[in-house]
Order: structure tokens, then sequence, then C-alpha cells
């Protein structure tokens, strides 16, 4: 199991094959049955406390997870604001997480930033990203702002793209997984207000790169 910190409020956990097997958990499991995965998820948090200062105490939790081809299981864990002012002095978990998984087979993906300044920074990223084309992962990217909120619309993803995984661990660091719902993506084309209608990462890189 690989620890990384992302931000004061974000880390990455990388699990492989084993730690699943010592847990007695499957990629099927920890989708459908996160509650069953519990042993497993304070593990990671406990080990992120300890390696690199990630206290949970008193916040609420976002975890999203993908697997990957060569077998690793990858999470993105965000805390929120703090429900009481008590010091992190000891880790408490409860059942109740609020998971949000990638479907990597899915050939639709739906993200939300908080701002658009967030989008730039996620483009700048993937402009870093070598020989990176958005054009093998997705045939339509688009950008669109709906209740004050930008959404990333991945259509016709190539779930074959060698991009594929390492586009799902950049954004996570950037943006949450709203859906991988045709229907909410309807819903936004309908009623969102569109800023980029095609080559969004593309776009954002050649005007708006910070």
């Amino acid at each position: 199991m690989k620890i990384e910190k992302l931000t004061e409020n974000k880390i990455r956990v990388i699990v492989n094959s084993e730690d699943l097997k010592n847990n007695n958990l499957d990629y099927q499991t920890i989708m459908e049955k996160p509650i069953e995965s519990q042993k497993l998820f304070l593990e990671m948090l406990l080990k992120a406390e300890k390696e690199v200062g990630f206290y949970t105490e008193g916040y609420k939790l976002l975890v999203e997870a993908f697997s990957s081809s060569d077998g690793l299981f990858v999470f993105t864990i965000t805390k929120y604001a703090e429900k009481t002012a008590t010091p992190p002095n000891k880790l408490k978990v409860t059942p109740k997480k609020k998971i949000k998984s990638v479907n990597p087979k899915s050939t639709t993906s739906i993200y939300k930033f908080s701002s658009f300044e967030e989008f730039c920074e996620f483009c700048t990223a993937m402009h870093n990203m070598a020989n990176f084309q958005s054009k093998q992962l997705a045939k339509t990217i688009a950008l669109y702002l709906f209740n004050d909120t930008y959404y990333l619309i991945l259509s016709n993803i190539n779930t074959e793209s060698v991009f594929i995984h390492t586009f799902y661990s950049t954004i996570s660091e950037f943006a949450s997984l709203a859906s991988h719902s045709e229907t909410f993506k309807m819903k936004l084309l309908e009623h969102g207000k569109a800023i980029m209608k095609r080559n969004a990462i593309e776009t954002g890189i050649k005007y708006f790169l910070s």
C-alpha cells in the first residue's frame, strides 16, 4: 500500500492485489459492498495519519476509486469541513462513507470542478503529461456550466486508450466524479451553458494555461 499526499485535504492511496487478498476483498466487493471494506479503509486512514499527517477526525470523507489494468486499486480520499473544533487526536471512522467509483468501462464520464481556476490547473497538469492526446481518449470532451458548477463531459470514451488510467488518476486531484449517466449528461447539454463544446482540454491548454 502506497500513500501520496496531494493536498492538505486530499490523498491518493494505491493498493495492490496482496493488500486486497489480506482483507478478503476484490473489485466487486469494494464497489458493491463498501461496508465490508471498512477494515481496508481503516487501514488506509491509519497509515495516512501516521505517514503523511492526514487526520480525518471530525471531517466528512469522499472516497473515489478505480482499478488499473495492472491490477492496482487507486483510491482518492478528500476530506471536507470539520463538524467540530475538537483537535484530531483520535481517529474515529463511521461506516457511512460517500463512495463514487470510476467505471473504467463506461463510455461516458462527467466530472465537476469547484471553479474555473481548478479546471485550468487540471489543463496544466494534462499539458505536462507526456504525449497526451485528448482525441485518443474520447471523441468529445466538453465543458459546461450548470448551477454555478463547471462540468467536464467525456463522451464516447475509448476504454482501451493508453491514457485512460493516467487521466482518471490526474483528474481526481482537481475534480470529483459526478456521474456516468447519459441522463445527467443530457440534462447538462439541455440546461447548462456551453463553455467549450468539443475539445475542452486542448482549448484550455491553448488559452488558459496557468
